[in-house]
């Protein structure tokens, strides 16, 4: 049996096993040291099947900020020589391993603005610093013989309230104090394509450059830039398939009120929309926590924390969302500082929280094909 097939025995073992025990089959898998992956083995793919893509999406820790120089705590090097953890990502001399079934693309652009490209490889180690792109593409890579295209699309400051409000979104009012003569007064916000994020209820809104949902559109007509050319981005390919997408954002919602209580229906929308822009109605999601938040915080971060909760498949209160739909908890995975500071840049939360979204996402593909 070979490596690939292993792991996925050893996850479908997992998943039983949780069923039996009433834990979580992502939460076994990401706390159990019987499932380390092993070294990437260098074969290519099974190019005989459609590449299996993954959008990652998000917000400025999407994009990563983890730094990989340095004999410091908190650098990739310093945690894989010093502490010997992710061992997969490096060979016996020392040298980044490369993984010849997994292609890993970035592309960034600022609303639907002009598209750029960061990266277009085998997935290796390269750069100055990291996202949690590499934690997911080892696992998703490991968990199917079929290629594996990472594809990351998305850039930082931006908020699931305005910027990445998914098509279809609906105004709505809130109530809050004016910040230049404190009275309370009622606010309509944005729904997809107004603009501006808000204007007092009664006003006419006085548009400015930038409209809800215009990143949303941004982010997916990039995507779609890269699948519509897949030649370019992973030789040999025959064709794909959206397998999933990933998503860790939230850090901008946490300083609305407005938008932090309408988190979790956007997210649902999102969720949904996303599924149906990309004709791909059977596609797992995997969304992650902002590390900081603990579970039982209060104010705008405990409603996004809630939220993004709520739509687990196994825990969460969305039927629709059973088995294709997980959530990670990343505190467990943060090692200091907060989101609007990239958790001071330490790689190992970029990485651990990777891995963790990435047996998620194992975890979905396990319960696809049992």
């Amino acid at each position: 049996m070979n490596r690939k097939k292993t792991f996925f025995v050893l996850c479908l073992i997992a998943v039983m096993t949780m069923v039996a025990s009433g834990v979580s089959a992502a939460e076994k898998i990401n706390t159990d040291p019987k499932q380390q992956l092993p070294d990437p083995d260098g074969k290519p793919a099974d190019m005989s099947k459609p590449v299996q893509v993954y959008i990652l999406l998000g917000q400025s820790n999407m994009v990563g900020a983890g730094r990989i120089a340095g004999e410091k705590e908190g650098t990739l090097e310093h945690a894989v020589k010093a502490k010997k953890k992710y061992p997969y990502l490096v060979d016996g001399a020392g040298q980044w391993t490369v993984r010849k079934d997994v292609r890993y693309v970035r592309v960034m652009g600022s609303g639907t603005g002009n598209m750029r490209q960061f990266n277009n490889e085998w997935m290796t180690i390269t750069g100055g610093k990291i996202g949690p792109e590499y934690g997911i593409g080892h696992y998703v890579g490991q968990a199917t013989d079929a290629p594996v295209l990472i594809l990351k699309s998305c850039i930082g400051n931006r908020s699931l309230g305005w910027d990445l409000l998914p098509p279809g979104s609906e105004r709505y009012e809130f109530e809050e104090k004016d910040k230049k003569t404190g009275e309370t007064k009622t606010f309509v916000y944005a729904g997809y394509k107004d603009s501006p994020a808000k204007w007092e209820k009664g006003t006419e809104p006085q548009k400015i450059g930038w409209y809800a949902g215009m990143q949303y559109d941004g982010d997916v007509a990039n995507a779609k830039k890269i699948l519509a050319e897949l030649h370019k981005y992973y030789p040999g390919a025959k064709g794909y398939e959206i397998a999933g997408f990933f998503f860790w954002q939230g850090d901008k919602d946490r300083y609305s009120a407005a938008h932090a209580s309408r988190y979790e229906q956007n997210l649902v929308h999102f969720i949904k929309q996303l599924r149906k822009d990309f004709n791909a109605p059977k596609a797992k999601f995997v969304v992650a926590t902002l590390g900081q938040t603990k579970k039982g915080a209060e104010g705008n971060e405990g409603k996004i924390l809630e939220a993004q909760l709520a739509v687990d498949g196994k825990s969460g209160k969305y039927p629709d969302f059973k088995g294709n739909v997980a959530s990670v908890y990343s505190n467990p995975f943060c090692h200091g500082g907060a989101s609007n500071s990239h958790y001071g840049g330490n790689a190992e939360t970029y990485m651990d929280i990777g891995e963790a979204m990435g047996k998620a996402m194992a975890d979905l593909l396990v319960k696809k094909d049992k």
